[in-house]
């Protein structure tokens, strides 16, 4: 009779680091525990913290190896690198070894369970080095067991090592805190997280497209062990190619209930146009195509702060990240101001919550989306209740977000045009700052309460400074001024001498004028003969 195959092995399981070169996103730990075995300085507890999936419980049972290794021939010491072939290797990776007790807090939570590991401590080890206790969700302890613990934890027996792993820290009391060296286990990094997938589905041999893994791996949120068992169903789903399964980025969206970023972008786009009907009918199509209203809300959230980011000038590019991505989160970047792309968010967020929690899921988006195209467009409450104050009509603009990145008050209040706006400060007895904006600053962009300008040398080091309370004073609002390095306009003075000199030498070409000329040589054209022909 045949042997019967193996039972599966999910791949969270099979690919466990068995070494801590296998141990990925966690250089800085593992320096510090190579550097602590090299020089004999090892602390009797250790406490591994972190998200779920980052490698806590597999860190723990890789420094019980590592401490307890003798090597292929029997005579290795302590070492960062375990063989792996020793008996202590072998029965600590089975599970299996004496000496090396595993024991769940989140099942063993009491003090009559602490006092066993107290009254066995006393003993020295069967077969290994290290006598050493990993304690799982060490949080899940009760008050007392921790406290049952405190002395043996402070004051252990040479031959015993104590390893806690837990996902919340801030449960630990302090007392155990400060008897333990404290290792944070970081969130892996999503690129090398799609390395470590791209390396698992060449073992197995299955195809992934790079946008697949890359999806997997933003979904995992850092961990490994959720990564990999996002995989493994994505495994499951994927059809056969040519020769191998094949794991495509449609099918790991469809999988995940996810939108691509492009169907996300549009309707990014139509709530910033304030477009309902369109609005609400992609909102039905994405939901139509399997997309969770709460993953919907969420993808905003996500491209509001990548919107943000662009906007403080941080570069967000990833490999992932396409040409038509990049052009546009530039383009909402150039267009909305901090304080819309601010209230965006909040509202966004506050839909998050509500759509989280709601029974009708899907009406909770819709509301909360009509209430970020509606409310983002209203006056902030400063510029309310200044209108308020003043007694003056509160107009508000069309519903939309765009209106808001550009003003917070009705349109008519403030200046059209640059010009429009020199004019304005020349009324309101603002001279000096009048003949600089016109003499001195070249227009990069003017959307008011917004204005980039590009300066030339003369205009003084502290205009911005100058300019800032008196545009506050002569529009009645806040304004985001930005001094930029790309060339714009020329100024308003440079626009008049151009035009003066084109008209200057229009009239020299005329034939009676060149006559005149010839004729008298030393002859010149007066300045009031160009400005009556410009």
């Amino acid at each position: 009779m045949s042997d019967s195959p193996q039972p599966y092995r999910v791949l969270a399981r099979k690919y466990r680091s068995r070494s801590f070169r296998e141990l990925i996103g966690q250089d800085a730990m593992v320096q510090t525990l190579a550097n602590a075995i090299r020089r004999g300085r090892l602390a009797h507890a250790f406490l591994m913290t972190g998200v779920r999936g980052v490698g806590k419980t597999s860190t723990a049972r890789l420094i019980a190896k590592a401490l307890n290794c003798i090597g292929p021939d029997g005579q290795g010491g302590p070492t960062i690198d375990p063989c792996g072939l020793c008996e202590p290797c072998v029965a600590i990776a089975e599970g299996r070894h004496i000496d090396v007790v595993e024991m769940d807090a989140a099942s063993h939570t009491g003090v009559d369970d602490v006092r066993e590991i107290i009254e066995a401590v006393r003993y020295a080890a069967v077969s290994a080095r290290y006598k050493i206790y990993i304690i799982d969700e060490v949080h899940m302890l009760s008050k007392n067991a921790f406290n049952a613990l405190l002395k043996t934890l402070e004051e252990p027996p040479a031959h015993v090592k104590f390893l806690f792993a837990t996902t919340e820290v801030n449960k630990v009391p302090v007392t155990v805190l400060s008897r333990c060296q404290r290792f944070d286990l970081r969130r892996i990094p999503a690129d090398l997280l799609a390395t470590h997938f791209a390396n698992i589905c060449d073992k197995e041999g299955v195809t992934a497209e790079p946008d697949a893994l890359a999806l997997i791996a933003q979904a995992a949120e850092g961990s490994a062990r959720d990564g990999l068992s996002i995989l493994d169903q994505a495994i499951a789903h994927a059809e056969m190619g040519e020769e191998r399964l094949l794991v495509t980025a449609v099918q790991v969206r469809d999988m995940l209930g996810l939108s691509d970023r492009g169907s996300t972008r549009r309707l990014f786009g139509l709530l910033l146009e304030g477009d309902t009907a369109a609005l609400l009918e992609a909102v039905r199509d994405h939901y139509a195509l399997g997309v969770e209203p709460l993953a919907l809300m969420r993808g905003l959230l996500e491209l509001t702060h990548a919107v943000t980011l662009v906007k403080a000038g941080r570069d967000i590019a990833s490999p992932g990240q396409s040409a038509e991505e990049r052009e546009a989160l530039s383009q909402w970047a150039s267009q909305l101001g901090f304080a819309p792309l601010h209230r965006l968010w909040q509202l966004l967020l506050k839909g998050h919550d509500e759509v989280a929690g709601a029974i009708l899921p899907i009406e909770s988006c819709e509301m909360a989306l009509l209430r970020v195209m509606h409310a983002a467009a209203m006056p902030d409450p400063g510029e309310l209740a200044r209108l308020l104050r003043e007694g003056g009509p509160v107009a508000l603009p069309a519903p939309g977000v765009a209106p808001a990145a550009s003003s917070s008050a009705p349109a008519a209040r403030l200046p059209a045009t640059f010009p429009d706006l020199i004019e304005a400060f020349w009324q309101k007895g603002k001279g000096q700052l009048a003949q600089e904006l016109h003499d001195c600053v070249g227009v990069v962009r003017y959307a008011p309460p917004q204005f980039d300008y590009h300066p030339t040398p003369q205009l003084p080091s502290d205009f911005t400074a100058r300019l800032l309370p008196a545009l506050r004073d002569v529009t009645g609002l806040s304004w985001q001024v930005a001094q930029s390095d790309t060339p714009g306009e020329p100024t308003l003075l440079q626009q008049e001498q151009g035009k003066a000199a084109d008209a200057r030498a229009r009239i020299l070409e005329t034939p009676v004028v060149k006559a005149a000329m010839a004729a008298f040589p030393d002859a010149d054209l007066d300045d009031r003969l160009e400005q009556w022909s410009a």
